[in-house]
């Protein structure tokens, strides 16, 4: 009788149900991607810890690279957290430990994850769709200790804990639209396919129970910055769990200026805890507000003492005595010319909503638009040679221009979409704006929006935001004084 081979042994063993390690609350793990050296995992089940081995080149742009351990999971509501080390102080600084949601194994699958970085850095990170480019949010959370990863529908978001600190929403947050079955797991990427880097998930828990809503959703806002370079990156300077709305940037670039709560408040680009600026008298602040190019002047509208609607007051920047400018109401201020002299904001007058100017001291008013319908958000050029605007006048909202006389007007964008608030870059050679989708009316709150750029002179349109936003968004002019970045406002509506 012939003695058995090498492979009916091999059958034998996987048939008694020996089918690979141990993999805890997880049922598989894959290398994802181009890898040299192959991953592993090493589960120790009287701990629950999980060492993870990687390799791979990045998880980045249109593809991923790196070592995944996995569970299919059939639900759209879930969170999956962990206490991560990555260990050593060697390998690239982008190395990355990630919790992750994704839709499929494939290289470029759509995904979400939520990733600590050698360098010290957590990010929320994802693929919108399956071969798209890689986007992230990067906390102002640095040695992050535990990170979780929640998704709510197709709403997913990052929460972080550094030290003995609790786990607390990150800010901002990304829309997936995931099939109702997805990979849940842990993962490495060493970031340099010659080697690999190793992580100890700790810790690890994974609930597909998750609380249903008990009352109406809770607000919670984020700052954020995004350089135009790496238009890819956003990066969160505060949140907090109420509305606030349009971020200013100094002149001199050392602080953003914000509305919360009927309030203006100043916060450092690199985060802290925002100061409010006391004005006599105390006015309700809106999200049209600003400052003068020297730097000297606050811009605000608000609903000073008895008045009903919003006027246009100046102060000094850094508090004090306010002073009404605009003698009629409702007035949106928006725009400052480059030489401090002449304010531009929206009035209703007589039913319909028009741009005009004013000397900055008060005076008379001029009317700069005359079409019927809304026209808005006017601002000038840093060359004070042209004002930018948006108007409905050709039925959907686009985005215009025009002299300072009101002269020369003319249309920049002609799509499908509803585009307001042209901000100018100080060097004058970008716009950025809002765009919300067809058939939105207005600039309503809490709708998913874009942040879109293009050439001040007009031209091709790329899209280098979506976010949860609208009204409060980017509602006036955001960029820094070296026309690198420029700041906005997301939100989130939490469940209570």
């Amino acid at each position: 009788m012939r003695a058995p081979s090498l492979y009916a042994f091999a059958l034998l063993f996987l048939l008694a149900g020996c089918a690979g390690p141990d993999l805890g609350q997880f049922e598989g793990q894959t290398d994802v991607g181009v890898v040299r050296h192959a991953g592993s995992v090493d589960y120790d089940a009287a701990t629950g810890a999980y060492t993870v081995v990687g390799g791979g080149d990045n998880m980045w742009e249109d593809k991923d690279d790196f070592h995944y351990i996995w569970k299919r999971v059939p639900t759209r509501d879930l969170a999956l957290s962990a206490d991560i080390e990555l260990l050593g102080a060697t390998g690239n600084p982008h190395r990355k430990a990630i919790l992750m949601i994704r839709q499929d194994l494939d290289r470029d699958a759509a995904y979400v994850s939520a990733a600590v970085h050698g360098n010290g850095i957590s990010a929320l990170q994802h693929r919108e769709i399956k071969g798209g480019i890689t986007y992230e949010i990067i906390s102002n959370v640095r040695q992050a200790r535990r990170l979780a990863l929640t998704r709510e529908g197709d709403v997913a978001y990052m929460s972080v804990a550094a030290g003995a600190d609790p786990l607390q929403p990150s800010g901002g947050s990304y829309k997936v639209a995931f099939g109702d079955s997805v990979y849940v797991g842990i993962g490495v990427s060493a970031h340099d396919n010659d080697t690999t880097q190793t992580a100890v998930f700790t810790d690890v828990r994974l609930d597909t129970n998750l609380p249903a809503a008990s009352g109406e959703p809770v607000v919670e806002s984020t700052l954020e910055i995004i350089p135009v370079a790496a238009y890819t990156d956003r990066r969160v300077v505060w949140r907090a769990m109420e509305r606030f709305e349009a971020p200013n940037w100094s002149p001199d670039g050392s602080y953003l200026l914000f509305n919360m709560n009927g309030g203006l408040y100043t916060i450092p680009p690199a985060g802290g805890e925002p100061k409010m600026i006391e004005t006599d008298p105390v006015i309700r602040a809106n999200n049209d507000h600003g400052i003068t190019f020297d730097g000297k002047t606050l811009i605000i509208s608000g609903v000073g003492p008895g008045h009903t609607a919003s006027r246009v007051y100046t102060a000094p920047i850094a508090g004090g005595k306010a002073r009404q400018i605009t003698p009629l109401e409702p007035s949106y201020w928006h725009g400052v010319s480059p030489d401090g002299k002449t304010l531009v904001y929206v009035g209703q007058r007589n039913g319909d909503y028009d741009i005009y100017a004013m000397p900055i001291g008060g005076g008379r008013e001029r009317r700069l638009t005359t079409a019927v319908g809304l026209d808005d958000g006017p601002e000038y050029s840093p060359d004070g040679q042209w004002i930018y605007f948006n108007s409905v006048r050709t039925g959907t909202m686009q985005i215009y221009r025009m002299r300072p006389d009101g002269s020369g007007q003319e249309q920049l964008t002609f799509d499908e979409y509803n585009d307001w608030f042209p901000h100018i870059s100080p060097d004058g050679q970008h716009m950025v704006f809002v765009s919300f989708e067809p058939g939105v009316e207005g600039h309503p709150p809490y709708h998913d929006v874009m942040l879109r750029m293009m050439p001040a002179e007009g031209g091709a349109v790329r899209t280098v935001a979506k976010l949860f936003g609208g009204q409060g968004t980017i509602n006036v002019n955001s960029w820094s004084p070296d026309s690198k970045e420029f700041a906005f406002v997301s939100h989130r509506l939490a469940r209570p």
